[in-house]
């Protein structure tokens, strides 16, 4: 499709730039939408006598459905078998002498054309283009706008050459390679829907007054105890005389500085270039690992008496690299991520978006989310090339929270037509626009190619070279190159070694625990180097998140055609994820998953929540540990899709299922972890990620019969920063008692382990990290309330908060918080013996007050009640 020349300009690549001379409207009110068969109703005036929707947008046509009542999530609908409209109307005069008038679409899905007053003034076929046309001379006071979705359906119908040369079962339709859009909601076996259909970014009018900044290229690095910017502005003067000078200002942690651009003149338009230097600059780290420094930068242009200001947003001061030597093949050796020269164990999740049907999360959830994140101990976020590129408030709050990005291109599995020149121009476009974007932000780490090319042409046993070719072996890295980005740029995930799947080289999507079904111990043995996505569970959602899908039916969940429905699948495959959690449950927990089904499914329900989130913690302490040639995990993934058992540690709603509290222990910047050595007994594992120093002391513990304490030792521990340490518990407690039951000589002495880092001293606010051994199994046998000594006291605290201190006589194993309206600091956690642990309630809805709720455990028998009274049975 050509767009009309006289209405185009060039987009900005950067992130947006705000000029104080602007006006900025943003046309986000009075829209409605419908839909038509395809090119039933091609043009705005066909469109008299149909039935509308309100609709938002940015937005999509499966949200405006939602709101109105005539789709719910869970329903099978195409959104793609028909024609979609949107449209609204505004007023705006014409531009001015001195103005440029711009409409700015930041994205419509998919193939699109756009209609200014019944005119068409452009077409579109990519989702993740934006546009800026010049609209000076075509309003007319009050205006009517109207977007065009044309039916994806019939469009894959078409016959396209060239034929793929391998096809994958990710998708229903393989002609999707074809079309620049998301593979969300079109993917069967773990996104059945909805798809994305309409203008799901923003929409607004620019009126640009003074000057135009037309594109912006910031590259902020250090040099030794500085930071060094450099920087290049495009701009356009619209009004006379053009700016005599343009002056950079930094402003943050490292204080103010200005410092004067050279100006050169490139026809009509003029460049600003030139750098800062920052002395002694706040370096921006992921928050594991110290503070994510900001600093403001705006350019100050001046014309006469007449200054204009351009606010360009954040940068961050830090280097980064793929390994502690310079030149690391990655593909070989793998990632090991080093920040301002410091090694960085990368843990996080593969992100989903926070609205999935509108594609417009509101600032409060998206910041939630990420906070989640931040509070989880995770410090990275991949945006998979199944998925959607996340919008500017996304890669704000990275910066911000100290989140590293792992950037995919939206592209995977199927065989793309790159030699196509129209395909070609259009990624070539679509590669800039998202470099322009992120390339400059401080929290992107990685680039990579693809989800699973690679890997999806090796496991046919085709020639693995064809997963890479021009799109992903030549043109993505120059593009990257040009935009300075300053990322590690991987071809397609996996990739490396003698196939992309062996996790021991390059970078791996590791799902020995998980989907194949080994034991733990393989977390060890595969030797990942870095697992770009791992661990793929279907994780049970807490009683809320049960009932969202099966609503008040009182049936059995497991079994029901409405629970399946959210259970991950291999499209054509016999077994689905529960399939693999039960097998967990086999050989973690020593359960029969089908028989506890069947004579206590509630039982079923809970062992599950549990099972995950344990072997998950296993996997990631395996990982973790110092001697480990791990650089990083990604578990797939953050957040579920739909309601049901997922693969999100967290529910659709943003409530974290048990597995993210499990996950949360073992990522946390400074914890304590163990790992079973076999016959080398059991190892203590302590880590310190964070900038300074750690005083702390570590204690273990014994226990046998989970009460009586066979053995205690401690130790005062002073570890560097972004330090780490071991200990062997048969050390510490000065003698052999085989700690991990492994030689066997006669019963077990005990067990139970426990290790706990505690503040010197010790302040009774409990341990700073803690972990737990059963070297004899598990504890599951459910004994009575009174049996375990197991008491819950809360109280009031500050800001409508409450403090409730748990202790137990017996250990209590997978103590679960069940206090309706509030969310608790910790959850699925295990006490110690006699130690008792104050947790903080904090209200996370409209909560009652005072609170009340129950506790339960793994190893009680019913519920606990909590209340202000102190608890009861």
């Amino acid at each position: 499709m050509t767009l009309s020349p006289e209405l185009t300009r060039p987009v900005s690549p950067g992130a947006r730039i705000r000029v104080d001379a602007h006006e900025v409207r943003e046309l986000s009110q009075g829209w409605e939408a419908t839909a038509t068969p395809p090119d039933a109703r091609p043009e705005p005036g066909a469109l008299e006598g149909l039935g509308w929707w309100p609709a938002r947008v940015p937005g999509t046509a499966a949200g405006a459905m939602q709101a109105a009542g005539a789709w719910q999530p869970g329903e099978s609908y195409d959104f793609d078998a028909e024609d979609w409209w949107f449209r609204t109307s505004f007023e705006a005069p014409p531009a001015l002498p001195g103005e440029e008038l711009m409409l700015c679409l930041d994205g419509i899905a998919t193939v699109a054309e756009v209609y200014l007053n019944g005119v068409r003034i452009h077409a579109s076929d990519s989702m993740f283009l934006a546009h800026a046309l010049d609209v000076g001379g075509s309003l007319e006071g009050h205006n009517e706008l109207a977007i065009r979705c044309r039916a994806l359906g019939p469009l894959l119908q078409v016959r396209r050459r060239p034929r793929a040369r391998w096809r994958t079962r990710l998708v229903a339709d393989g002609n999707l390679r074809f079309f620049r859009t998301s593979l969300l909601g079109r993917a069967p076996g773990f996104s059945p829907g909805p798809a994305a259909v309409g203008p799901w970014r923003g929409v607004r009018l620019e009126r640009r007054r003074g000057l135009a900044v037309d594109e912006l290229t910031v590259r902020a690095d250090v040099l030794g105890e500085q930071g060094r910017l450099a920087l290049s502005a495009r701009m356009r003067s619209l009004e006379q005389p053009p700016p005599a000078s343009v002056e950079v200002e930094l402003s943050g942690p490292s204080g103010t500085r200005r410092a004067p651009l050279e100006l050169v003149a490139h026809g009509g338009a003029i460049e600003a270039r030139g750098e800062l230097l920052v002395p002694d600059v706040a370096l921006w780290w992921p928050h594991t690992h110290g503070e994510p420094a900001l600093h403001e930068l705006r350019l100050i242009a001046t014309a006469g008496e007449r200054h204009v200001t351009v606010d360009a947003g954040r940068v961050g001061f830090r280097s980064l690299a793929p390994g502690a030597v310079e030149g690391r093949d990655v593909e070989r050796e793998g990632l090991e991520l080093h920040v301002n020269g410091v090694r960085v164990f990368a843990r996080g999740c593969v992100w989903t978006p926070v609205d999935p049907i509108g594609l417009d999360p509101t600032p409060a959830s998206l910041r939630a989310a990420l906070e989640q994140v931040r509070d989880a101990g995770m410090n990275m976020l991949r945006i998979p090339g199944t998925g959607v590129y996340e919008n500017q408030a996304f890669h704000d709050l990275c910066d911000e929270l100290g989140v590293l990005v792992w950037q995919d291109f939206m592209f995977a599995n199927l065989d793309y037509p790159v030699g196509d020149a129209a395909f070609h121009a259009a990624v070539t476009n679509e590669s800039r626009e998202v470099l322009g974007a992120i390339s400059r932000r401080p929290s992107l780490a990685v680039l990579c190619g693809n989800s699973e090319v690679e890997q999806q042409v090796a496991m046919l046993g085709l020639d693995p070279a064809l997963g890479r070719g021009e799109l992903f072996g030549k043109l993505l890295p120059r593009l990257a190159r040009d935009a300075r980005a300053d990322a590690v740029y991987v071809p397609s995930a996996p990739c490396g070694g003698t196939r992309p799947f062996r996790p021991d080289r390059g970078v791996a999507n590791y799902y020995g625990v998980g989907g194949y079904l080994r034991p733990l111990e393989d977390a060890r043995r595969a030797e990942v180097r870095f697992a770009a996505e791992c661990l793929a569970f279907s994780n049970v959602p807490d009683e809320a998140g049960v009932a969202a899908v099966m609503g008040g039916d009182g049936a059995a969940v497991v079994h029901h055609p409405r629970w399946k429905a959210g259970v991950p699948r291999d499209a054509g495959t016999g077994w689905d994820f529960e399939d693999v959690r039960d097998h967990y449950l086999h050989t973690i927990y020593g359960v029969d998953a089908s028989e506890l089904r069947r004579v206590d499914h509630e039982r079923y329900l809970e062992l599950s929540r549990a099972v995950t989130g344990e072997a998950m913690a296993a996997v990631f302490g395996e990982w973790r540990r110092t001697a480990s040639p791990c650089g990083g995990g990604l578990v797939l993934w953050l957040t579920d899709l739909a309601p049901g058992a997922g693969w999100g540690v967290v529910d659709h709603s943003g409530s974290p299922k048990p597995a993210y509290h499990h996950l949360r222990r073992v990522l946390a910047p400074v914890a304590v972890w163990m790992t079973d050595e076999g016959l080398g007994g059991i190892c203590v594992h302590v880590g310190n990620d964070r900038g300074v120093p750690l005083a702390t002391t570590l204690r273990v513990a014994l226990y046998r019969d989970g009460a009586d304490r066979v053995a205690e030792a401690q130790e005062q521990l002073e570890l560097p920063p972004h330090g780490a340490c071991e200990r062997d518990v048969e050390a510490l407690i000065g003698h052999f008692l085989d700690a991990s039951w492994a030689y066997r000589f006669g019963p077990p002495g005990h067990d139970v382990v426990v290790a706990s880092l505690e503040p010197h001293g010790g302040d009774g606010g409990g341990p700073i990290s803690q972990a737990f051994q059963f070297p004899a199994g598990r504890p599951l046998r459910a004994q009575p309330a009174a049996e375990l000594g197991l008491s819950a006291t809360l109280k009031a605290a500050a800001e409508g908060c409450y403090s409730l201190e748990l202790a137990s006589r017996r250990l209590a194993y997978g103590v679960r918080v069940h206090v309706p309206g509030y969310a608790a600091s910790d959850d699925a956690l295990t006490l110690e013996p006699g130690v008792a642990r104050t947790l903080r309630l904090t209200p996370s809805t409209v909560a009652a007050d005072p609170p009340s709720g129950a506790l339960t455990a793994l190893n009680l028998r019913g519920r606990l009640r909590v209340g202000l009274q102190g608890a009861d049975e």
